[in-house]
């Protein structure tokens, strides 16, 4: 297939200037609404207070309203005596009597104070005899009231144009007695998704085709934003059907397209916006990743975006380009990224030439590093996300990101970069695992957070957790690593600051679809060398560094049979492979064989345990985790899962 070039990859920032060379950045209007819906809004004027707050002299307490004058000298042993008007004042009552001198009045917390009057006394520090109120404690003028105007004073501005409108602000906006609020109207920002491959959520999926995530993954961040997503559905892959619906989506004030971006046969999308009006496209490739192939044009002054149709592409170059767009358009103030400093466990690699921007899971790290410019870099590592662009969840479960110049080849494991957050404060996990992955453990983690735990879990094999525990970037690593030499899982593969925290056992071993000759009814020797010598039969592996792919180097030796090279991180990549026949054989555990009904052949009974540095053993989340394992029920329902727990006096003396 013969694919079109782009008309000029251009860096990161000229691709803004250039956007926003052609965009009309005021917001797009303002409307007035009741004060019940302006939640969320951002106001669109300058709001002075029309009364004052509060509206009276108010008492501060129950108790009696007098001259402050009156109580000096006032003691315990030798009280004041004041006469009693007959006048009691509760909330929403105006006073009628006037406190003179030698006089007070019965008053409730809130009420006014009646004239003449410039203090409460407590109504615990008095005794009532008679006609009389004895004072045992004097007050100073103006104690336990609050003038009027004292909040708030009339024509004071209170909030400004520019304003977000919380829920403080709209109590504000109540106590003044603002019924309606004029707001900045919300832009309306028209979604389309493209591609003859997806399929809506809540529709029967076909094959070859995918749901299409990106429509609610824009439209939420839309209303994130300020905006009011407009929905358009999908539209496939049909020039005349595509420019036809941008036309309609066009009354709108941004369009936002997913998909089609490219320059492949299929890709109709920046076609379809070339015809549509001046100045038309004004940035087609942006020398970044993900992102590069990112379309940024204008019909007249309003946006129109091609996004990539990668998830994780679209909504990073979403939030690089789209974003600011919509801020601006809805009336919001810049919001500068908020950036930690943080060291890199891994090296990175890259590509000359183009900026990339690499999403990174954050943990605190109780080992330091030199030369960091802020001493935060001394408790944060920074982990990659490498599922690549076209991962749903990278995005979603990423603290922040990192940038490496284009310049740049690779960034060094050890050094210390900046990273910026996806959200507003670094909130730390309670617990922090790094490791191996197995369902077990999801389950785990899951049970940890219907208890109150925060969880942050990580997979990078075993050996790559054995490395964040020996640094201190983690609070417990899943391992299932064999020694050769003592023919014993994991505890070989620890030092004196490591805990082991024994887990449970699975069984692994080669995975097939059932009826396959070459597998079904051989013995595990016989169905691994019709493998390797049929050059059609193509494995699946795992990702270096996990146990597994240790124990599947062990099993083929020299032999490279094809789809050696294809290294899913987790045992369901692999049985999906299988089942989806991209693959004919792998190795997993038996529990992912059964959920998917493949045919298993049992390889090696292993060990999955944990690993806690020392110094983090005894912390609460730990010892929560700790209890779960030893829990009958839990145990119980491992077991039903396919899972063989550690005896618990095992457990016990990890301790």
């Amino acid at each position: 297939m013969v694919q079109d070039q782009f008309l000029e990859v251009i860096d990161r920032d000229e691709a803004e200037r250039r956007f926003h060379a052609v965009l009309d950045l005021r917001p797009v209007g303002v409307e007035t609404v009741p004060l019940d819906r302006c939640l969320g809004r951002i106001l669109a004027e300058d709001v002075s207070a029309p009364v004052d707050v509060p509206a009276f002299d108010r008492s501060n307490v129950d108790g009696f309203a007098v001259r402050a004058e009156d109580t000096f000298g006032a003691e315990e042993t030798q009280p004041v005596r004041l006469r009693l008007n007959r006048e009691q004042l509760a909330t929403g009552a105006t006073p009628q009597t006037e406190v003179r001198p030698g006089t007070a009045t019965a008053i409730a917390t809130g009420a006014v104070v009646p004239r003449g009057a410039d203090a409460v006394v407590m109504v615990e520090f008095t005794e009532c005899v008679g006609a009389e109120v004895l004072i045992r404690r004097p007050v100073a003028p103006g104690g336990n009231l609050t003038f009027a105007g004292t909040d708030i004073g009339r024509g004071e501005t209170v909030l400004r144009r520019g304003d977000p409108l919380t829920s403080r602000e709209t109590g504000v906006l109540a106590a003044l007695g603002l019924g309606q609020v004029t707001v900045f109207r919300r832009p309306q920002v028209a979604i389309l998704s493209t591609g003859t491959e997806l399929t809506s959520p809540g529709s029967e999926l076909p094959p070859a085709h995918i749901y299409d995530s990106n429509a609610t993954i824009l439209a939420d961040a839309v209303r994130e934003l300020g905006g009011m997503p407009v929905p358009f559905g999908i539209v496939a892959d049909d020039l005349d059907a595509l420019k036809k619906t941008i036309a309609q989506a066009l009354v709108h004030d941004v369009v936002i397209l997913s998909g089609g971006t490219s320059k492949g046969a299929g890709d109709l999308s920046y076609q379809a916006i070339a015809g549509l009006g001046p100045p038309g496209i004004v940035v087609h490739g942006v020398a970044l990743k993900p992102g590069k192939p990112v379309c940024l044009a204008a019909v007249g002054t309003k946006p129109v975006v091609i996004l990539p149709g990668f998830p994780t592409s679209a909504i990073f170059t979403f939030h690089e380009f789209v974003a600011p767009v919509i801020r601006r358009l809805a009336g919001r103030r810049p919001e500068p990224p908020e950036q930690v400093w943080a060291r890199l466990p891994v090296r990175i690699n890259s590509e000359r030439g183009r900026t990339e921007y690499v999403l990174v899971g954050l943990v605190g790290s109780e080992q330091g590093s030199k030369g960091e410019p802020d001493s935060s870099a001394r408790t944060i590592a920074a982990y990659p996300m490498g599922k690549g662009s076209g991962s749903v969840t990278t995005f979603s479960r990423a603290d922040g990101f990192l940038t490496i110049a284009r310049q740049r080849e690779y960034l060094e494991a050890g050094e210390v970069v900046p990273v910026t957050l996806l959200g507003r404060g670094l909130q730390p996990a309670d617990l922090v695992v790094i490791g191996s992955h197995c369902i077990w453990l999801d389950f785990l983690l899951g049970r940890l957070q219907e208890q109150g735990w925060t969880t942050k879990f990580m997979a990078v094999g075993s050996t790559g957790g054995l490395t964040a525990v020996q640094r201190g970037e983690c609070d417990l690593a899943g391992i299932h690593l064999f020694d050769p030499q003592t023919q014993t899982y994991n505890r070989p593969f620890l030092d004196a600051n490591m805990v082991l925290i024994p887990g449970y056992a699975r069984m692994q071993g080669i995975v097939y679809r059932r009826g396959d000759e070459r597998f079904e009814g051989r013995s595990l020797d016989e169905a691994l060398r019709l493998a390797l010598s049929d050059p059609t039969c193509v494995m699946v592996n795992r990702n270096r560094g996990s146990g597994t792919r240790v124990l599947i180097d062990q099993l083929l030796g020299r032999h490279r049979p094809p789809g050696y090279t294809v290294e899913p991180k987790s045992h369901n990549a692999v049985a999906a492979a299988v089942a989806q026949r991209r693959a004919d054989w792998g190795v997993c555990i038996e529990t992912v064989a059964r959920q998917l009904d493949l045919g298993f052949l049992p390889l090696r009974q292993e060990e999955f345990d944990l690993v806690a540095p020392r110094s983090r053993a005894d912390r609460p989340a730990v010892r929560a985790f700790r209890r779960l394992l030893a829990d009958a029920e839990v145990r119980q329902s491992l077991q039903a899962m396919g899972f063989r727990p550690k005896p618990v006096d095992d457990l016990e003396q990890s301790r």
